[in-house]
């Protein structure tokens, strides 16, 4: 079975200018997600996709492989999509690249149900909420499932919303990674943005309003995670890192 991970990398970004490429500890902050996403066993390849030269430049400086994509495209799927259209793949793993505290075991948990079963065309991942303060915070995307443990819906609002509190009710966090099969993933780059998408600025939901089943694995998070969306984020991850290295 082969599967790729692509890292869709774009220079421009609303909060934080060159996001790629922001330094965290001497390296590039595509370097760090990069060299996490190598350390997962089952991708036979990993590489990263844009369309700016100096991401091209830094990715080929500390050895990276890196894929060329049209400048127009509006989201990291349909990058993501271009980056493997013409390869001989089973299985494409989606992987953020503002996420450079990746623990690569998260992505053979989101692997795992799709290499025993090839009919599922798309999984993700999730995490329990631990932190009340997260039950309402929008940027903590929420998600549900089915009995079968397929995606019911992601929502920025709490999910589920307890009418009463009982010792069952946990929250979930989404996670922002996805595999698909190479079928379902340039299905979904020809898709036009759906109602529910738009609403909620979810992408993911296009999937599952053109009834594009996701399987959703809870996994774990041995250690913090933080997306850098924000300058602050960026000080947050630098902070974590070097903590680890004195260890």
């Amino acid at each position: 079975m082969r599967i790729i991970g692509v890292i869709p990398a774009r220079y421009k970004s609303t909060r934080l200018e060159g996001k790629p490429l922001v330094d965290i500890l001497g390296k590039p902050m595509i370097q760090h997600v990069y060299e996490q996403a190598r350390r997962a066993s089952s991708l036979s390849e990993v590489r990263v996709a844009t369309d700016d030269e100096r991401i091209r430049q830094a990715v080929e400086g500390f050895g990276g492989v890196v894929v060329m994509t049209s400048p127009d495209h509006t989201s990291g799927t349909d990058r993501v999509a271009e980056a493997i259209a013409g390869e001989e793949v089973d299985i494409v793993v989606n992987i953020q690249g503002d996420e450079p505290l990746l623990q690569p075991h998260i992505i053979e948990d989101c692997l795992a149900p799709m290499k025993r079963d090839p009919a599922i065309p798309m999984a993700t991942a999730m995490v329990r909420v631990e932190s009340e303060a997260e039950f309402s915070n929008p940027a903590v995307v929420k998600v549900v499932r089915d009995l079968n443990g397929n995606a019911l819906y992601f929502s920025r609002s709490l999910l589920p919303y307890p009418r009463t509190r009982t010792p069952d009710f946990h929250v979930y966090e989404h996670l922002g990674l996805y595999a698909y099969t190479k079928a379902c993933l340039l299905r979904l780059s020809g898709l036009a943005p759906t109602p529910l998408e738009k609403i909620e600025g979810l992408e993911q939901l296009r999937a599952l309003e053109n009834a594009i089943a996701i399987h959703v694995v809870e996994t774990r998070c041995d250690d913090e995670m933080v997306s850098v969306d924000t300058p602050q984020d960026l000080e947050k991850v630098r902070r974590i890192l070097a903590t680890r290295r004195q260890k």
